[in-house]
């Protein structure tokens, strides 16, 4: 009889429990979940772009939102996102005025976007939508931001070879031991609204994502994913581009070539000290002339250490003229499926 007791006992507790829970996960609100893709030169990509996306977080949730931002394609990629924006109101278009960049156009993404959890990924599919639920599970354990590690990256060698040159030179003027894997780091990615609120903040005219999430400092956790390859179409990143965006990144982000650059003039002086003293010292010995073959060799070398140090501090100051103009970090043209005001 006792035992029978405490089994109902027991049973009507775990029942209570379970409608306590039930009622906790009605009444609170489903989080929104916004995502937020750059698009460029990708008219044949958009549509399984959005496919794929709508496949994988209606596992997790029916309440979001997919921003598709139009970087000033020349093909026509404006009219695929609004097809689908109007199959879908919860797919999103915003049309630049004309082609600003990456960075410019993620950051035009985030300021329209109304998520709790944004994720930002690259429009070329090459970041598989099937680690969202990855990426909102792993911010869950109380992450602000979620970075995705590509295991290998789908480039050729050459372009792998740079870039990861390019990340180790960046890591050791910037000082920052937490982007060791920077060269394995894309846009994709996932941030809470306080980090979306304080990026929206950032008044950088030069900027580059990634840095700037590193320089904000909220808690942070990696995932691992594969890098697949471009769904279709060729990447817009050419060598030259890619050098432009390097210099950009490394000057935006520290001061240390101008550092670097004095450094080097003193090393440059000093020898060149020495070497004055060394001369007179043989010229008084043994009567020693320095050849003129010499001494053009060293000339040239000088002259063309100095200009590359006028050339860094030019870039700064370039850079520093445009910050100081306040011109808007980009224009939008057009919006579709989003509030006018907002």
């Amino acid at each position: 009889m006792l035992f029978h007791y405490s089994l109902a006992r027991k049973n009507r507790l775990v029942s209570y429990r379970s409608e306590k829970k039930f009622m906790k996960n009605f009444m609170e609100p489903e989080q929104l979940i916004s995502v937020v893709s750059p698009v460029y030169q990708a008219e044949e990509i958009v549509d399984e772009l959005v496919k794929r996306i709508k496949k994988e977080i209606t596992k997790i949730t029916d309440t979001y939102e997919i921003i598709l931002v139009e970087d000033g394609s020349l093909d026509k990629s404006w009219q695929k996102i609004k097809e689908n924006c109007k199959a879908d109101k919860r797919v999103k278009g915003i049309k630049l005025s004309r082609n600003f960049g990456q960075h410019y156009a993620i950051s035009a993404g985030l300021k329209e976007s109304s998520g709790d959890y944004v994720i930002v990924m690259d429009c070329d599919l090459q970041d598989n939508p099937k680690y969202i639920p990855d990426l909102l599970s792993k911010s869950k354990e109380g992450y602000d931001i979620v970075f995705a590690i590509h295991k290998e990256r789908k480039h050729g060698k050459l372009k792998n070879f740079f870039s990861g040159l390019f990340h180790f030179i960046f890591n050791c003027l910037i000082g920052n031991k937490n982007l060791r894997s920077s060269g394995q780091l894309g846009a994709y990615s996932l941030i809470t609204r306080k980090v979306v609120d304080a990026f929206s903040q950032f008044n950088d005219y030069y900027r580059q994502y990634l840095p700037i999430l590193h320089w904000l400092g909220f808690s942070n956790a990696y995932i691992n994913i594969e890098h697949g390859k471009r769904f279709k179409g060729k990447t817009s990143y050419k060598f030259k581009k890619l050098i432009t965006l390097a210099i950009d990144s490394i000057v935006s982000q520290t001061e240390k070539l101008l550092q670097l650059s004095i450094y080097v003039g003193f090393v440059f002086a000093l020898v060149g000290f020495l070497s004055i003293i060394y001369i007179v010292i043989k010229a008084i010995v043994n009567g020693f002339q320095p050849g003129w073959a010499s001494t053009i060799v060293l000339i040239i070398f000088a002259t063309g250490l100095i200009l590359m140090s006028l050339g860094i501090v030019s870039i700064y100051i370039g850079k520093t003229f445009n910050q100081t103009k306040r011109r808007p970090l980009y224009l939008i043209d057009e919006k579709v499926n989003i509030d006018k005001d907002k």
